[in-house]
């Protein structure tokens, strides 16, 4: 019997690095993976299906991604050529790190979007995590001096902040950015939640050409499981990061789904504004609590300070409830992390939160 062994040639950075760190729970109120609540309309289902079932299996979809391309162009208000679309912001993110990590430096807060340190790591990039302010804002002046003295690299801004819900004011994330500009650095502003933030930075994408907006459809659009995310780019930089892009990776079901639901935008803006009215129930029916404090919140999650994450997690499961847990994380302590659900949803986590000490 062969005493090789198989992971002799698996480089060592993908070996040291842990798994995405998720573990699925049986609860039955999931208010863990700041998904939407609600399904894509059924109607708009029947559209997506039917559209899919008149196109061709047996051939590859579009290499260069052309129409779907062209719907977020007109969606957003931006040229074609800008536009590149993967198979997931996570996709994303893992080419934007080859793209200008690799042997090179990616900079970011701390704590930040696991999978940008995961995709630095397993590349053997420079990571650099600077922590969050103890009110969870950016932490503006240490961010500025490693600008200045280090790259050229990726620099990452989440806007709202991902895992916190944070959202800074405009003027320091434009402040930022020019910094990184005149060092040389790709910035990528992440705004996988900017609808619920009502935040909009694709005026900084426009001034300064090593600027991208991240986008995706599994957050306000409630189509997580099609796996779609985008990047609004100046169009010289989009044609480098499409090089990347694995081809052919985006299938024929979700093409189909996100056509319609481009072409039927209107409830999204009715979801926001319903995952704005529960979640904001939600933190003032936790100012009381004796023993959690909420953190206030300008996405479609939350977080909350308690005595003990592992054990509040516990009594949520007992509850058939499940959350996210933050430990380890700087500045969060023993914080857990609390998606907005339906308000059925809801109301079980707070009668399960009221037995919580």
């Amino acid at each position: 019997m062969s005493t090789e062994s198989p992971l002799s040639s698996v480089r060592r950075q993908v070996q040291d690095i842990p798994a995405y760190p998720y573990v699925p729970s049986r609860a039955r109120i999931k208010l863990d993976q700041n998904e939407s609540p609600y399904d894509f309309p059924a109607e708009l289902k029947e559209k997506a299906v039917q559209r899919m079932l008149e196109r061709p299996w047996q051939r590859y979809t579009d290499l260069n991604t052309t129409e779907l391309r062209s719907a977020i162009g007109r969606l957003e208000g931006w040229d074609p050529a800008g536009v590149v679309v993967s198979s997931g912001s996570n996709v994303m993110i893992k080419v934007l790190t080859e793209l200008a990590g690799i042997g090179q430096t990616v900079l970011t807060t701390d704590p930040t979007f696991a999978v940008y340190p995961l995709e630095a790591g397993m590349l053997g990039a420079e990571l650099v995590k600077v922590p969050v302010q103890d009110d969870l804002s950016l932490p503006v002046e240490a961010l500025k001096k490693e600008l200045a003295s280090r790259g050229p690299g990726l620099f990452v801004l989440i806007q709202p902040q991902a895992p916190t819900g944070h959202a800074d004011r405009p003027e320091v994330v434009r402040d930022l950015v020019e910094i990184a500009a005149a060092h040389g650095w790709l910035t990528v502003i992440d705004e996988a939640y900017y609808q619920f933030s009502g935040t909009n930075y694709l005026n900084l994408v426009r001034e300064h050409p090593g600027v991208l907006s991240l986008r995706t459809f599994s957050k306000a659009w409630g189509l997580a499981g099609l796996r779609l995310g985008y990047a609004l780019a100046h169009p010289e930089l989009a044609a480098q990061l499409s090089k990347l892009v694995p081809a052919f990776s985006i299938n024929v079901l979700t093409q189909s789904a996100l056509e319609v639901a481009m072409e039927h935008p209107g409830y999204v803006q009715q979801r926001v504004e319903e995952n704005a009215r529960e979640r904001d129930r939600m933190l003032a029916a936790l100012e009381g609590h004796p023993h959690w404090k909420a953190w206030p919140s300008q996405t479609n999650f939350f977080l909350i300070q308690t005595p003990d994450d592992a054990a509040a997690v516990r009594l949520l499961e007992e509850h058939d409830v499940v959350v996210r847990g933050q430990k380890g994380l700087p500045v969060l302590g023993d914080c857990l992390r609390v998606s907005v659900g339906q308000p059925a949803d809801n109301d079980a986590f707070l009668q399960a939160a009221a037995a919580a000490r």
